[in-house]
């Protein structure tokens, strides 16, 4: 779980956990001191103080400046790219890579999922991740184009889908 996860989870837990995982977040995770952290968020060093300590609730606005400098910081704030989902074996023959696609330099970062639960799951993730659009299988597309708002595409199999009728065939005869 990446460090800016790992603090909006706190927020849902209570006002101590969160407090612990902001200041473990910033001292161990981004090493950074608080008065550098204040700086990068560009929140004040008092309210920042203040929110660690207990002495004030964050506001939203707060929030969120903390968790978009927590990602910025430790580089999930990637730019765009483009998630596929899929089981581990079709995954394995891509890696997260770069790729330029219409003039625009991407990201294909892969989501390992072997049921429809965890392809669901998996597009909700992707989304809050910062996916741009979506790849997946035409079992869950019509699913996840309902509940997520990037575009979704659908992994039409050809050549894999005859090959696998041939394999078959082969072990029947």
């Amino acid at each position: 779980m990446n460090a800016a996860d790992k603090v909006i989870d706190a927020v849902f837990e209570s006002d101590e956990t969160f407090r612990e995982v902001i200041s473990k977040v910033i001292k161990e995770d981004l090493g950074l001191t608080a008065v550098e952290f204040a700086e990068k968020a560009e929140i004040p060093q008092s309210t920042l103080y203040k929110v660690m300590s207990g002495k004030r609730e964050p506001n939203m606005k707060t929030l969120r400046q903390i968790v978009r400098t927590i990602k910025k910081i430790e580089g999930t704030e990637k730019g765009e790219f483009i998630a596929v989902i899929a089981a581990r074996p079709v995954l394995d023959n891509i890696s997260e890579t770069k790729r330029k696609i219409c003039g625009t330099l991407c990201t294909i970062r892969e989501y390992s999922a072997t049921s429809m639960e965890e392809a669901i799951i998996a597009a909700v993730r992707a989304e809050r991740d910062g996916a741009k659009a979506l790849v997946c299988a035409p079992i869950v597309s019509p699913t996840v184009e309902k509940i997520l708002r990037i575009p979704v595409a659908t992994i039409m199999p050809k050549n894999s889908l005859i090959e696998a009728v041939e394999i078959v065939s082969k072990k029947i005869n």
